[in-house]
């Protein structure tokens, strides 16, 4: 299966849950992204690093890699090679041991970050989770350290989209739907917009 290398770009709060965070990964040489949704725990991992900050002790993640530095374990890649029942599922690739682990997402991509391995995602979950949008005038930029251990006030992003639409004729159903999945885009509420993309997609395939 081809793989896809993305980078994480941010950590957005989830406007449907206080306690749920969204990992924005972004491909590297594209312009899809794809949007996990990961605990207050693992955001705080992510973002720590995203971030350039320490910790005056080490967190579960630093402890991990402290114990493959001192083991000697070196880690390849992680791999985010599934998605089933709304699921993601991640492999944490070792190069020495060769080992191919097991992991969630968010702990693949904690850890990843701290050991500075690349990030890949199986390009079959891209077409079918990842959400496509033209270049921005700037990058959703990592979240500030407020934005995860606190509270701060929201952003607009400015999204350019390409149009596949005539304005000059009546809306039909898919082109209301694709307002509004514009719409949870620049709201940055990417399980809305999942879900209004799978709408779209069982219409034109109807």
């Amino acid at each position: 299966m081809d793989k896809v290398e993305v980078k994480a770009i941010g950590i957005t709060q989830s406007p449907d849950s206080p306690n749920a965070y969204a990992l924005i990964l972004r491909e590297k040489n594209g312009t899809r992204s794809l949007p996990i949704i990961i605990g207050t725990f693992e955001a705080q991992a992510i973002a720590l690093v995203l971030e350039g900050l320490t910790t005056p002790r080490p967190l579960t993640h630093d402890l991990m890699r402290n114990i493959l530095e001192k083991l000697d374990a070196k880690i390849e890649e992680v791999y985010i090679n599934d998605l089933r029942d709304g699921t993601f599922y991640a492999r944490i690739i070792f190069e020495d041991p060769p080992l191919d682990i097991d992991a969630r997402p968010s702990d693949a991509v904690a850890l990843a970050l701290r050991c500075q391995v690349p990030i890949y995602v199986n390009n079959e979950i891209l077409e079918q989770a990842g959400i496509t949008f033209g270049e921005r005038q700037k990058d959703i930029e990592e979240r500030t350290e407020s934005d995860i251990f606190g509270t701060s006030e929201e952003e607009e992003e400015d999204f350019d989209f390409t149009r596949r639409i005539e304005r000059e004729r009546p809306k039909s159903r898919v082109e209301r739907l694709q307002e509004e999945l514009e719409k949870a885009i620049k709201e940055e509420n990417y399980e809305l917009a999942a879900k209004i993309r799978d709408e779209i997609k069982k219409i034109l395939k109807s």
